[in-house]
């Protein structure tokens, strides 16, 4: 075997989460709807409205499997308790804002609460705009969505890598561990 070549993990295994046309853009001009809420389709023949995200639930072991999860839009309630909140850490929402793909982890790190309920901003200084964020609606915390970084305390959101592949497919994977 050579100590040089690089065997991909299975936990970090490309999975197709859809076609970019189902998925709208996001424009915070035009739209400050949470992430959950149907937005407009401007694709041709394709149905009226698209959810803004979608959210897959993806094997930690293999990467390569995983299914799609119903997005719940409306309320902001969360039962505590709830079990499905158990289930949030292995999900991963996926959505476009502003023309550019994101795919990072349903779950707040801080509170546990799933970010299809977030709104997308950009992160901006006198106009300048220098990134973009993610608010969860729970506490009104904010990550970065390059960096996963919180405005606040040390938590940081984890951010998948997402690739758009020619034949129009988008492809999401955790990002590989160094080491």
């Amino acid at each position: 075997m050579n100590p040089l070549t690089y065997f991909s993990r299975p936990s970090t295994a490309w999975f197709h989460v859809g076609e970019a046309s189902s998925f709208p853009n996001i424009d915070p001009d035009v739209d400050s709807a949470d992430l959950s809420q149907p937005r407009e389709s401007k694709c041709e023949g394709g149905p009226p409205r698209l959810p803004g995200c979608k959210v897959f639930n993806i094997s930690r072991e293999d990467g390569a499997r995983g299914r799609e999860v119903a997005v719940q839009s409306g309320a902001l309630e969360w039962d505590e308790d709830d079990k499905d909140k158990e289930d949030l850490k292995d999900q991963v929402m996926v959505f476009r804002y502003r023309g550019r793909f994101f795919a990072v982890d349903h779950k707040c790190p801080h509170a546990s609460f799933p970010l299809s309920k977030g709104i997308p901003f950009d992160i901006e200084d006198f106009g300048v705009k220098l990134s973009m964020g993610l608010t969860c609606l729970k506490h009104s915390w904010s990550f970065d969505l390059i960096t996963g970084v919180s405005d606040r305390a040390a938590y940081r959101l984890q951010i998948w890598q997402v690739e758009e592949r020619g034949d129009g497919g988008v492809w999401v994977r955790r990002k590989p561990r160094m080491g």
